[in-house]
């Protein structure tokens, strides 16, 4: 008896392929063939943009350690365009297959960093006599927002990318261990995709928000670090520790909310009578969900309504495969594990007729 014996050869890119811009995702080493897949904006991007269409919030944010790759996720580079740019893309080549009903659109964008715990407009000149802190409040309808950013029109995709180029160019980032130029801050670039359609021959709005988030690395302290590292290390730290403390909460208040419905189900329909009525309540109410710490930093408390509220929320968890990395890697993977144990509550936003003239004018 004998096994097949299997022989694999990759040949190079043929003319037609280096004309088309193809890049090779095929590598042989030894006896070992790997293969990547470089489609990650048709697993999640295509996600964003339909959700966005159909008036849903959502939030897609990438998490992992310094130098993992979230920032070439989220933003990319000129040579290979990230998730934001080609979500926005997206935005102003809307494809038919996404709503079956034409409509008029608005799209403003808005960016800013959280560093040290400090929100930073990365789209609006600062003056240096003046501190370029803004304030973190808190709608009673429609949650936590920055006083103060600048919000931005944009008409074509061209925009955008300027937006987003000036923008990135304010980051702050320094050079750690593990990378060269570090992100020391979270970045949060925002956009505001209003639809104006008509509903029963009236015209109505439906405002969707997109956040994409890319986040600042995590990483162990290093003792040689000059006094700032240390203290944007401590403060990243500390911001990413309460969204690891939020992320788990909210997975566990998820599983006992869904325990209950379970509990409750199962009682219900073993006793129909008063009594039985009266256990499932009290099945219920020694359950408390816990309290979820939003506030206990800027980061979490801005992504309150990605977390457990009304969005859909797409996590990227970048790791490294090295084994230095190990107890990041692991880190990182407990994240994405609690993640998608969250149950959102998302909703498509209300629907409200507009008069005629607002319509024929702002759209």
């Amino acid at each position: 008896m004998a096994n097949v014996k299997v022989a694999v050869r990759v040949r190079p890119l043929s003319k037609r392929e280096n004309a088309e811009e193809g890049r090779i995702i095929v590598e042989v080493d030894n006896k070992v063939a790997k293969v990547r897949n470089i489609k990650v904006f048709q697993d999640l991007g295509t996600s964003v943009l339909s959700g966005a269409f159909k008036g849903y919030n959502i939030c897609l944010f990438a998490y992992g350690q310094t130098g993992s790759g979230k920032t070439y996720t989220m933003m990319g580079t000129p040579a290979s365009v990230g998730l934001t740019p080609r979500i926005c893309e997206g935005l102003f080549s809307r494809q038919d297959d996404y709503s079956e009903q034409p409509a008029s659109c608005r799209v403003e964008v808005s960016f800013l960093e959280i560093y040290n715990e400090r929100v930073r407009d990365l789209l609006k000149q600062s003056d240096h006599k003046k501190p370029y802190t803004l304030r973190v409040r808190e709608h009673p309808e429609t949650g936590p927002y920055v006083q103060g950013l600048s919000q931005h029109l944009v008409t074509d995709y061209k925009q955008v990318v300027g937006l987003l180029e000036e923008g990135i160019a304010k980051r702050i980032t320094a050079a750690t261990h593990i990378h060269d130029a570090s992100s020391r801050s979270h970045a949060i670039f925002t956009i505001h995709y209003t639809q104006a359609i008509l509903e029963n021959n009236l015209p109505s709005e439906i405002a969707s928000k997109i956040n994409l988030v890319d986040l600042a690395g995590s990483e162990r302290a290093d003792p040689s670090y000059c006094k700032d590292r240390i203290t944007e290390g401590a403060n990243i730290n500390k911001s990413l520790v309460t969204l690891g403390i939020v992320i788990s909460t909210l997975a566990q208040n998820s599983q006992m909310f869904s325990s209950c419905q379970s509990i409750n189900s199962i009682t219900s329909e073993g006793d129909s009578s008063p009594v039985g009525s009266h256990t499932t309540g009290s099945v219920s109410g020694t359950r408390r969900q816990a309290y979820i710490p939003y506030r206990d930093s800027i980061l979490t408390w801005l992504l309150k309504d990605s977390l457990g509220g009304n969005s859909k929320t797409i996590m990227v968890a970048t790791i490294s495969p090295a084994s230095s990395s190990y107890n990041e890697t692991m880190s990182t993977l407990r994240y994405a594990s609690n993640a998608k144990n969250i149950i959102n509550k998302p909703r498509v936003n209300e629907v409200r007729p507009l008069p005629r003239l607002y319509y024929l004018h702002i759209f």
